[in-house]
């Protein structure tokens, strides 16, 4: 893990694409062992398991400290000073590493493969007993560390927290430069797979033609880019498009495999249980093995019903009969990814309706979302007047898509564009904030923001990661690690706005312009409200946190 720690730190420290892909390559190409090369794949992911694993570690971060106070002798106050320092329990808890104070502890060097085992282990730990056995095991892989970049990652990798500015497509690249391999075919083999270790090992081996589709894996949505309403819509004026109307309601991803059937949500969550009867539909209408992707929707008989409906639906682990009953919804699928043995992403986007056509879905339970060509010469008017249409079906607006498009995972281009009109914006107060994911892992990119309630205290109403720039995002860094709260002042606003661990509490003066689709209530936070799909509209300079929004507003802004 020494190694592995060297290259992720060194792609962390480097912007260039080339340069992070390259450094991979020669770090995957070293590995002695297809058991170290699988398990460092799945690392650099940030999850230690394939996709189609149900395997979690479920260590909590007073684990991760007592575990490190046992081998180290770290104390609460330096880790206090480590973590509001950086934000990073990592980085907070590495900085710290010592001799072991059982000098018996397990001193081998740590490998990719000898650190996945203890993952395992670590998942495994079941019963009254579970936490301290999983305690014990994190400190048998924190006691193998021989230097702190070593424990740094090793920590990381158990808190899912890895942030080195490495997107999955860019280990697909590697993996392809390691081993001379088409990217293609790699990319082919890591969607089918769903586990990037396996890929790998593959890969090394010139064995990607043989990987199948491996049901149950998620696969990265597929994204729409907005249009701005009321635009001249020039990037409708080329090419052939359908037109669909965008729902309100949860994408969903179906996997049906001979009888099982699991559905995914926009994050690659399993969310089986909380749609019960799309399962039961799934499992009795389709006769084959399909990837469906699609959006669930409360209906009344035709109708569909607004978003804020469906909401006593999410996040169920049980739902109950009367819950069925009293709010009834729908699957309107609008892909087909894969069917039976065969990947259909690379096909146009007309082969995979004709394959979803295919499927017969019109039942109550499952329909084929309605479609219609856009034609030449469209106006301004007519895309209008499909909108207001769709928003008199309950609808949020329109979806365009071009009939030659393949489905490409995870990207948001100029193949699927999304047409909807803002309800509102509202100027919020930037309360605390996150270091970011991905290419955006080194700035603090995650704002979460309050308005103000009745007697002018600040409530918190949710959390932005988009609408700043780049530039923006890191002057903005560097102006609110300047303003971080101090202690005492930090410890009393975590508890006042029920900020998580992972948060950085700063001064309440940014305020910022957010724009979102629809507002309603939640327990989620004190201020009783929350926004769907928040996004910043801009950073608004020209007013001060005394100006900001109320919850008031919200009230009135409620559906």
């Amino acid at each position: 893990m020494k190694r592995f720690a060297e290259a992720a730190e060194a792609i962390a420290q480097t912007s260039s694409k080339l340069a992070k892909i390259a450094i991979l390559a020669e770090y995957l190409r070293s590995l002695p062992s297809d058991a170290d090369l699988a398990a460092a794949a799945r690392f650099f992911t940030g999850n230690p398991f394939p996709q189609r694993s149900e395997s979690t570690l479920a260590v909590g971060g007073r684990t991760l400290v007592a575990a490190a106070q046992n081998v180290w002798g770290v104390t609460d106050a330096e880790l206090a000073r480590g973590y509001r320092a950086s934000g990073d329990l990592g980085a907070a808890l590495a900085q710290y590493l010592r001799e072991p104070a059982d000098l018996g502890l397990f001193r081998a060097p740590l490998t990719p493969s000898a650190f996945m085992a203890i993952l395992e282990e670590i998942a495994q730990s079941r019963g009254a007993a579970a936490n301290k056995r999983r305690q014990i095991l994190v400190e048998r892989a924190l006691g193998a560390c021989e230097s702190a970049l070593e424990a740094k990652y090793v920590v990381k990798i158990v808190t899912g927290e890895l942030r080195i500015g490495l997107r999955e497509g860019l280990i697909v690249d590697g993996i392809a430069e390691a081993f001379s391999a088409p990217v293609a075919d790699v990319r082919r083999a890591a969607m089918a797979a769903g586990d990037i270790g396996a890929v790998a090992v593959a890969a090394k081996a010139g064995t990607l033609a043989s990987v199948e589709i491996a049901y149950g894996a998620p696969i990265a949505f597929m994204l729409a880019s907005p249009l701005q309403f009321g635009s001249e819509y020039k990037d409708l004026a080329a090419q052939s498009w359908l037109v669909e109307d965008k729902y309100d309601g949860v994408r969903i991803q179906a996997h049906k495999d001979g009888t099982e059937v699991r559905l995914f949500s926009r994050r690659l969550n399993e969310t089986s249980a909380a749609w019960p009867e799309i399962v039961e539909a799934l499992r009795a209408q389709i006769d084959a093995d399909v990837i469906l992707d699609g959006e669930i929707v409360a209906v009344d008989g035709e109708k569909i019903l607004p978003f804020r409906i469906l909401q006593t639906r999410l996040q169920r682990k049980e739902v109950s009969e009367d819950l069925l009953r009293d709010v009834p919804v729908a699957y309107v699928v609008f892909d087909c990814l894969a069917r039976d043995g065969a990947f259909l992403l690379d096909e146009p986007l007309e082969a995979r309706r004709e394959a979803l056509a295919e499927l017969r879905l019109d039942s109550e339970r499952l329909r084929s979302a309605p479609w219609n060509a856009l034609e030449a010469g469209s106006t301004q008017e007519d895309v209008h007047d499909r909108f207001e249409a769709a928003r008199v079906r309950g609808n949020e607006g329109l979806v365009f898509k071009r009939t030659d498009a393949p489905y490409a995972p995870g990207k948001r281009g100029k193949w699927w564009l999304k047409l909807k009109r803002e309800l509102d914006t509202v100027d919020a107060v930037v309360v605390a904030v996150e270091w970011g994911h991905g290419k955006r892992a080194n700035v603090l990119s995650d704002y979460t923001f309050a308005v103000r309630g009745e007697g002018g205290e600040l409530l918190v109403i949710g959390k932005a990661y988009s609408g700043l720039t780049d530039a923006e995002i890191a002057t903005m860094t560097e102006w609110f690690l300047a303003h971080r709260l101090p202690e005492p002042e930090a410890s009393r606003v975590y508890e006042e706005l029920e900020l998580a661990r992972s948060e950085i509490p700063v001064e309440p003066a940014i305020v910022v312009e957010i724009a979102f689709d629809v507002v309603h209530r939640s327990t989620l936070h004190k201020s009783g409200y929350a926004l769907r799909f928040p996004r910043i509209v801009r950073l608004r300079d020209d007013k001060s946190p005394a100006e900001i929004d109320t919850v008031g507003k919200l009230a009135h802004l409620l559906p």
